[in-house]
């Protein structure tokens, strides 16, 4: 493991060091637990801008091979989901109730 140095002012340090004893953690161990976290998100941001880029390709190349320009519309995203869902929901009777006496 590599060391760094960091500067940074005597009051953020004090309050680090509080924010590091009140999670009974040490303040090394704090700064690289929020580093990763900021590494994680600027991956996930990545990897979503990434799956957008890709959705939009799909979509303009629908939109060149179709005769009409494809239209983007919020019951293609939902139908198969709804589908799911509804299905899901879907129970048979409960026992004595709606039964024929």
């Amino acid at each position: 493991m590599k060391n760094v140095t960091l500067a940074m002012d005597e009051t953020l340090l004090e309050q680090a060091r509080g924010l590091a004893e009140r999670r009974k953690t040490t303040l090394n161990a704090l700064i690289r637990s929020l580093l990763a976290h900021e590494v994680e998100q600027e991956d996930r941001i990545a990897w979503a801008k990434a799956g957008m880029k890709r959705l939009m390709d799909e979509a303009a190349k629908r939109s060149d091979s179709a005769d009409t320009p494809y239209k983007w519309d919020r019951r293609d995203a939902y139908a198969d989901r709804e589908d799911r869902l509804l299905s899901r929901h879907e129970r048979p009777d409960l026992r004595g109730f709606g039964e024929e006496s």
